[in-house]
């Protein structure tokens, strides 16, 4: 019987059959054909278009079945990133969404039997969070997207940087505390006696009276925690020596300028502290692989800033120029003795001699080498805050 013209009722009729899902035993992949019933799936299995694409499915039935797979898991993973985003979500109810398409891929023409076996696919691959419960498979989908990876690194590049700063400010209370007590000399002790009667009679008569000092905490009081009193201190008591502190002059001035010298350098390191390192003259190395084996690990020389988080660079070894972003870079520590160049921080820009290193705190001890800084020792610099500086 020949098909329905366009427009026909019988052709409407057919159409309004056919919305919606039918059955899956009559549905063929290869065809991507659905019948309405067994007669209908057993005329279209005999017809000659079927039967060639039996043999072309022989010739490679991976390669087909491979490209069904494919095409299936994209489907489902796309409903799952745009409908439910990061969400948990029953992994029956993706697949419904997923199948109310009516040219959906089927699950019969891919290599996965069930939707248990594709949900855990999705969980070894690292696509999705899989966990199984009472009520079914839960998924969650697990976003890599590039923007994503972008702004949860630079998430926590601003946390690292605020932990850094609260570290230092601490370190910096803490010194100044053991400084104050150190300079504040040891602290007399109390001399006990033991309590004797003058006469055998005598009433002792205790006064428990006791009144709140209201002078006792105040900001002269504070201020001996980290300065010393100017004048001497004279304690005397019945039965114990005099003791006399003196303070020098020299050790308070010098506190002091201890003092305004660590406040300067905290407001200099907020100041200065940036996001972005590069500078030209300094020698960097390559840490991405995305350009290859012949580039990776490769040091090179900074030639030009671009927008400060790009650079281009020169290879010492090929002398090919690449344009780079910083975060396909890494700075380089120099041998001790040698020159680097200070490139974030309280001192960024200035150029300073290497001393030492501290593997285990990754840091390193320099001493200013030019301007009118000249001879100041800056210790504790992060190894990202410096970088070796390029000599011809």
């Amino acid at each position: 019987m020949p098909r329905a013209e366009v427009g026909t009722p019988k052709y409407l009729a057919n159409k309004m059959k056919a919305k919606g899902l039918q059955k899956l035993r009559w549905y063929c992949q290869m065809c991507q054909k659905q019948c309405r019933d067994e007669n209908g799936f057993k005329c279209h299995t005999m017809s000659e278009s079927h039967q060639r694409q039996l043999l072309l499915f022989a010739d490679s039935p991976k390669k087909y079945i491979d490209d069904f797979s494919f095409d299936f898991a994209k489907g489902f993973v796309g409903i799952l990133r745009r409908q439910f985003c990061s969400k948990r979500v029953n992994a029956n109810r993706v697949y419904q969404e997923y199948i109310a398409d009516r040219d959906h891929v089927h699950m019969n023409g891919t290599r996965w039997v069930t939707l248990t076996g594709f949900v855990r696919w999705l969980g070894a691959t690292g696509q999705a969070v899989v966990d199984e419960t009472e009520k079914g498979w839960y998924i969650t989908y697990i976003d890599r997207s590039p923007e994503t990876v972008q702004r949860e690194q630079r998430k926590k590049k601003k946390e690292k940087m605020d932990k850094n700063d609260e570290e230092r400010i601490m370190e910096f209370v803490e010194r100044q505390i053991k400084h104050g007590l150190e300079t504040a000399g040891p602290i007399p002790e109390p001399v006990y006696t033991e309590f004797v009667r003058e006469h055998e009679d005598e009433i002792v008569k205790l006064d428990l009276n006791i009144k709140p000092d209201k002078k006792l905490v105040t900001p002269a009081n504070l201020d001996k925690v980290f300065k010393r009193p100017t004048d001497p201190i004279d304690t005397t008591a019945k039965g114990s020596k005099k003791i006399k502190i003196e303070v020098k002059t020299e050790n308070l001035r010098k506190t002091a300028l201890d003092e305004i010298m660590a406040e300067e350098e905290i407001k200099k390191e907020v100041k200065n502290r940036k996001h972005y390192w590069l500078t030209e003259g300094i020698v960097v190395k390559v840490v991405t692989k995305s350009l290859g084996d012949e580039f990776y690990k490769q040091k090179g020389i900074v030639r030009e800033v671009i927008d400060n988080y790009g650079a281009v660079v020169k290879l010492l070894d090929t002398g090919k120029k690449l344009k780079l972003d910083q975060k396909h870079l890494e700075t380089v520590i120099p041998a001790i003795g040698k020159l680097v160049k200070i490139v974030n921080g309280a001192y960024c820009g200035e150029v300073a001699t290497l001393l030492s290193l501290d593997e285990r705190n990754f840091c390193v001890n320099v001493e200013i080498a030019k301007g009118v800084l000249m001879g100041r020792k800056v210790d504790k610099v992060q190894y990202e805050d410096i970088c070796k500086l390029y000599e011809a």
